[in-house]
């Protein structure tokens, strides 16, 4: 699958550059654990903002939107929906989709019966639906408000074959480590910079009596991210644009390369919270709490993830910014890496009410909103950074802005679902079996490349 974000390694430095910079200041200015929301960090609290765009009465109309999201990040996306409600007069039913977004919402098309709107979390899935006439190019409205408010990348995202269809309403920035405060300064580590010092960390983390590294192996789209931060600071951008067009296969000396580096992480048993099998039966959410959940006497010191961890730490008693701090990925080959991904609005229905959210979804009112509870980065960039709740979400933010066009989408999300995006099959499946043996790192290279050569129809 094809993308129109394409960079040089030195423009991917200066994005990586710039996000380092970022954290470094957010932890500086967060130790003191404010909260950093609404009126005391110069927000416009919620219900006091001037709406800055216009809607239509749309009484009586009902909606139904599916996404992903689950938990608080569905509470959180429970309150846009209910400002346009308020603002419209229209009914809006949320309709969780599961981790397979492509099958659920394909199978609903199929049905006669599709959501007005999906929010689809990968790009591969947003150019299939718009080959098979499934999804409806936005009206000017919509344009109107993505022209003002995202740069000419995230539009790109959302476009396929000159057609703008997709409103990217959440990005995350996926080249994050968060790390328990207290686990580190037990074990007499900082945070490290490059590869080697995050291995060394660990082991010297282990030796404290804590299991350094939280994996959440039992679902495989953790892998994938990881692989991908890997691949992309050692083999660098050209060749990750490559792969994710898989215009060289998995059976490729670079991906060899990565895995074995992964596996110098999985193949220590004693580095991963409950060994390799029990990473295989950790589930996202819990790799997070067992962090962060006991803050004196953590599960696990550290987990990798996006931005979007934030959420999952608020259902702790741990403190962004004084118990929970985060730093870029490690520099596995010259430069740290910088992947994001995002969730893309679409509709399913050629109606008013679809057309009206979408307009709505790419405004600053509604980013707005979800910000300021937290968990959440857009990639709106019109947007007040001051509505984030902390000094942390709020420089990560900042950072995603500034690097504009200069990052790289996730890999697997910009694959065919088959193979990028479907629990128990394709990518997720093979790298969930090197977890579970990361010395075959062969056995894994031929397993992905079946799995992508049957997808991508080659």
């Amino acid at each position: 699958m094809r993308t129109s974000v394409r960079t040089t390694r030195s423009r991917a430095l200066r994005a990586g550059t710039a996000l380092a910079a970022a954290l470094a200041l957010s932890l500086t200015a967060a130790c003191g654990g404010g909260d950093g929301g609404g009126e005391e960090s110069g927000g416009d609290p919620q219900g006091q903002r001037k709406p800055t765009v216009e809607l239509p009465e749309l009484d009586g109309q009902k909606l139904q939107v599916a996404a992903v999201w689950t938990g608080p990040e569905q509470e959180n996306f429970r309150k846009v929906l209910d400002e346009f409600e308020k603002r419209t007069g229209a009914e809006v039913g949320f309709v969780p989709t599961g981790d397979n977004v492509a099958t659920f919402v394909g199978s609903k098309i199929e049905g006669g019966a599709p959501p007005d709107v999906a929010m689809l979390p990968q790009v591969g899935v947003l150019h299939q639906f718009a080959e098979k006439g499934w999804v409806k190019p936005l009206r000017e409205e919509t344009r109107k408000q993505l022209e003002k408010n995202f740069s000419q990348g995230w539009r790109d995202l959302g476009a396929h074959d000159g057609e703008q269809y997709g409103v990217y309403f959440k990005a995350a920035n996926k080249s994050l480590v968060w790390y328990n405060t207290t686990a580190f300064e037990n074990a007499g580590v900082s945070e490290p910079k490059t590869w080697d010092e995050f291995l060394d960390t660990a082991r010297t983390v282990s030796d404290s009596g804590v299991p350094p590294v939280s994996v959440g192996g039992a679902d495989g789209w953790t892998l994938t991210d990881w692989f991908e931060n890997v691949y992309l600071s050692q083999a660098g951008p050209e060749k990750y644009d490559q792969l994710a067009r898989h215009e060289i296969k998995w059976t490729d000396p670079s991906v060899g390369e990565a895995l074995t580096t992964l596996g110098e992480l999985f193949g220590e048993k004693q580095l991963l919270a409950g060994g390799n099998q029990g990473a295989l039966r950790t589930e996202f959410p819990k790799s997070v709490t067992q962090v962060f959940a006991d803050v004196e006497q953590p599960q696990a010191a550290m987990v990798y993830e996006g931005d979007f961890v934030a959420v999952n730490i608020g259902d702790t008693e741990a403190k962004i910014g004084q118990d929970a701090k985060v730093f870029p990925f490690p520099a596995v080959g010259e430069d740290s890496p910088v992947v994001s991904a995002g969730d893309a609005a679409v509709a399913l229905k050629d109606s008013e009410g679809a057309h009206a959210l979408l307009t709505f979804l790419a405004s600053t009112d509604a980013a707005a909103i979800w910000a300021e509870q937290g968990g959440f980065i857009s990639p709106n960039k019109e947007l007040d950074t001051s509505v984030y709740p902390d000094d942390v979400q709020r420089d990560i933010a900042e950072a995603l802005i500034a690097a504009g066009d200069d990052f790289r989408f996730d890999m697997s999300d910009q694959a065919p679902a088959a193979f990028g995006g479907t629990k128990g099959e394709g990518e997720w499946k093979a790298l969930q079996d090197f977890l579970a043996d990361p010395e075959d790192v062969a056995g894994a290279q031929r397993e992905l490349e079946a799995a992508a050569a049957k997808a991508y129809g080659d």
